[in-house]
């Protein structure tokens, strides 16, 4: 979630739900003696991040530091889209990503790729791409 839009959570649980609906949900399910728990609102985080490899975290945390997201790399569903719904990235987004992904992988993405949509489909396709890139390299 980054800062320009601030009302909407991205995470792909509560895609688009207003924060408030976020908190309500967490509270109901974390309320156990009339106050909130927080392992109820950080479970979810866990959950997802759970189901990523150490190289797809390493590439999460690398698109939340890029783009300063307002959300930890452990809440990126890897699965989840990256463009529009689900992460929320726009083309300008996407741009950054793949110079950080240069910089950091010495990985290029060329910006007229035809499989560019592939490729950025999500998290996990993004890593694919990336670890076969550099296994290429090597």
């Amino acid at each position: 979630m980054r800062g320009r839009d601030s009302t909407a959570i991205r995470s792909p649980r509560f895609r688009g739900a207003p924060v408030a609906a976020v908190i309500i949900l967490a509270k109901r399910v974390g309320e156990t003696d009339g106050t909130m728990n927080e392992t109820a609102v950080t479970s979810t985080a866990m959950d997802i991040s759970a189901g990523m490899n150490e190289q797809e975290r390493e590439l999460a945390e690398l698109i939340v530091s890029t783009l300063n997201l307002e959300i930890s790399a452990a809440e990126i569903d890897p699965q989840a889209a990256l463009y529009g719904e689900g992460l929320g990235l726009d083309s300008i987004d996407i741009l950054e990503v793949a110079l950080a992904i240069s910089k950091t992988y010495g990985v290029q993405i060329r910006s007229d790729d035809s499989d560019n949509v592939n490729i950025f489909r999500s998290l996990r396709s993004l890593n694919e791409h990336v670890q076969r890139q550099r296994q290429r390299s090597a």
